[in-house]
């Protein structure tokens, strides 16, 4: 059996979501997990040693070294190759502010759990994206490895320019990333998401806002409005612990409330 994975304790997010290189356009995306960024943050910024990041984000020291060295080689691959530095994903959990170790800057209360996207109100105005949503009869279907379809809205410069509707036709988790990621999707609004479907839309460079609930039409419009309500904590979901590879325990131990 695998060994599961521990959730990563973070304090923050960041502010700015992606960084590219000046005058050109990159042709490839390296994506920096949040729980890498926060070891980056912690270590080269707030200058704190391998042992005190560890302690903070609960987790071993080993496992610091191994995000520490993950990220930085992602920092260099980005600057050296001219390749553009996307934030996002990862296995973490928002801090409570109630743990020991913890510093100055942890969401504090309900917000861990339920926030606004702060992405989406940086890019206001300005994205141009292909943005998905499970899709079933107008709502957000909440079960990502099985949604019947897909709902696409091409945006451009904040503003929706086409919608479609794309049948799935049966694929199954591991496959979605790939049909997202062939039909030029860079983000993806869902409900219900397990571990190894998540690891499969880092890789194919797919930012996630899940556990979200309602109108499709009206998630998107509140994703371009920066007020889009999603839960952070699906990343600690275990209803998909089956996939993947490895066990993921987090959501059912509490991760976020330790």
């Amino acid at each position: 059996m695998a060994r599961p994975i521990r959730c990563r304790r973070i304090c923050m997010e960041p502010d700015f979501d992606s960084f590219s290189p000046d005058l050109r356009q990159p042709t490839e995306d390296v994506v920096l997990t949040l729980d890498e960024y926060e070891a980056i943050r912690l270590i080269d910024f707030e200058k704190q040693t391998h042992a005190e990041c560890a302690r903070q984000m609960d987790i071993s020291r080993t496992t610091v070294t191994e995000i520490y060295e993950s990220a930085r080689y992602k920092i260099a691959d980005s600057i050296v190759n001219g390749k553009r530095l996307r934030i996002a994903g990862g296995h973490y959990a928002f801090c409570n502010g109630r743990n020991n170790g913890c510093q100055r800057h942890c969401w504090q209360g309900a917000s861990v759990f339920l926030k606004r996207t702060p992405s989406a109100q940086n890019k206001k105005g300005t994205d141009n994206m292909k943005v998905a949503v499970t899709y079933d009869n107008g709502m957000i279907f909440q079960h990502f490895g099985h949604t019947p379809q897909f709902k696409v809205y091409t945006v451009e410069n904040g503003a929706v320019t086409g919608e479609e509707v794309l049948d799935t036709n049966g694929s199954g988790h591991g496959a979605l990333a790939g049909f997202l990621q062939n039909a030029g999707v860079n983000t993806l609004i869902c409900g219900g998401i397990g571990a190894g479907a998540q690891q499969a839309l880092q890789n194919a460079g797919i930012e996630l806002y899940g556990g979200a609930s309602g109108s499709a039409d009206d998630a998107v419009k509140a994703l371009l409005a920066g007020t889009l309500a999603y839960n952070p904590n699906v990343h600690c979901s275990h209803h998909d612990h089956a996939h993947g590879g490895e066990s993921h325990v987090c959501g059912a131990h509490g991760c976020g409330n330790h």
